[in-house]
């Protein structure tokens, strides 16, 4: 048996005016998924435990069957272990993103424009966060460039205390309400302030603005953590796997849950990425001897993110040919029984522009069954997946269900 599951990072949302008053999942054209669907097994699924922040870090471990209650130690160590640093058992590591912050006013007043710096590709990111380094960088604190605006700091025996705050979560907001606090944040705050003038008028960002594109002017630090310990998937499964992702942040869970981390020439995070070279990949992984492979695609959430209702259905559209479609007839070719599920690991509601904490639907598909209907549902969204009248507790309950057939 092969196992893959595909994730569409966020795609889940709330009826939309621009849309009609559907879901972007309504909207698309899915004829794949739609295919699957009442072959499939639908419901809904509760992927962040209540009470914990509906963070991508939370729900991806949770959809890889492990309680972030047990295992959460924070985002940014899954994100150093994707790029390779290793943390001492006092590190302290942070997410570091480069953003846009409107000009003129003192950082406090600053409004965050943008949480990406327009997408900005990572070779102009590496190059900011050079010179990061050497202006900030010392003995006890590091920066590490990571892809595109996603990037990393190392803060060796840093103090516990802070309060920060997600960029993505303040779009749109004046700075000043979410700006590091806690009794050691000043440090932090006045590394962030510092950058402003120094990335501002950086030649990267002066030939990004020339060509009509946002500046990185600024960095803004978050999500600290430290090391993390999971439990070997294998030991957890008894299954081989592998983890195909452009985002550092599950590739590092997957990094740390001893899955093999297969990086695909054209993929980026964005909604201009290589679909069908990740549902390649995945398929080469399963030809080569694993038994289950994680296939991760972000776009949805990043139109999510920017608001942009057209983007994330065209988004869920390339998911559904490109990945979906692909996987289904290679998986077929392959002569092999396979299961495939398909969810988003949290909602990215356009309307709000960040995460939120509700159940998302999924799609379980087994070829053994391939030929059996299993209800007179058509379709895969919000709605067909309610309307099934299944629910799933937990990321981890599904996952039990998914490789080990217990029951829901």
């Amino acid at each position: 048996m092969k196992y893959v599951v595909v994730i569409g990072d966020g795609m889940a949302d709330e009826p939309v005016p621009q849309l009609g008053g559907r879901t972007p999942l309504q909207a698309a054209a899915t004829p794949a998924l739609d295919a699957l669907a009442p072959r499939a097994l639908l419901g809904m699924v509760r992927t962040i435990p209540e009470g914990m922040p509906p963070g991508s870090d939370t729900a991806n471990l949770a959809v890889l069957g492990y309680d972030p209650r047990r295992h959460y130690t924070g985002r940014s160590p899954f994100e150093a272990a994707s790029i390779g640093v290793t943390l001492a058992d006092g590190d302290v590591a942070f997410r570091c993103n480069l953003v846009t912050l409107s000009d003129g006013e003192p950082y406090a007043a600053k409004v965050m424009l943008d949480h990406s710096a327009d997408e900005i590709p990572s070779e102009d990111g590496r190059a900011l966060m050079e010179v990061v380094n050497r202006e900030f960088g010392s003995d006890g604190l590091a920066f590490h460039p990571g892809v595109s605006y996603r990037h990393l700091m190392v803060w060796r025996g840093a103090p516990a205390g802070f309060e920060l705050t997600p960029p993505h979560d303040i779009l749109g907001f004046a700075v000043a309400p979410h700006l590091p606090r806690g009794p050691h944040a000043g440090r932090i705050l006045d590394l962030m302030e510092r950058s402003s003038p120094l990335l501002t008028r950086h030649p990267v960002n002066c030939a990004r603005q020339a060509r009509g594109l946002r500046p990185a002017n600024s960095i803004w630090v978050w999500g600290e953590g430290r090391k993390p310990a999971l439990p070997s998937f294998r030991d957890k499964y008894g299954l081989r796997g592998s983890v195909i992702s452009a985002v550092d942040l599950v590739k590092g869970i997957g990094i740390c849950a001893g899955l093999r981390s297969v990086d695909v020439p054209g993929a980026t995070g964005t909604l201009h990425t290589d679909y069908r070279g990740k549902a390649m990949a995945a398929i080469a992984e399963l030809r080569r001897g694993q038994d289950f492979v994680y296939v991760h695609v972000e776009a949805p959430d990043e139109a999510g993110h920017r608001c942009e209702p057209e983007n994330k259905v065209r988004a869920i559209e390339y998911l559904d040919a490109q990945v979906i479609a692909v996987l289904v007839a290679e998986l077929d070719g392959l002569g092999e029984e396979y299961r495939l599920l398909v969810l988003p690991d949290h909602p990215t509601p356009l309307r709000l522009r960040t995460h939120t904490g509700d159940p998302v639907p999924f799609l379980l598909y087994d070829s053994r069954v391939s030929n059996v209907l299993l209800h007179n549902i058509c379709g895969y969204d919000e709605s067909s997946a309610r309307e099934s009248g299944v629910f799933v507790a937990s990321g981890p309950a599904l996952m039990e269900h998914f490789l080990r057939e217990r029951p829901l």
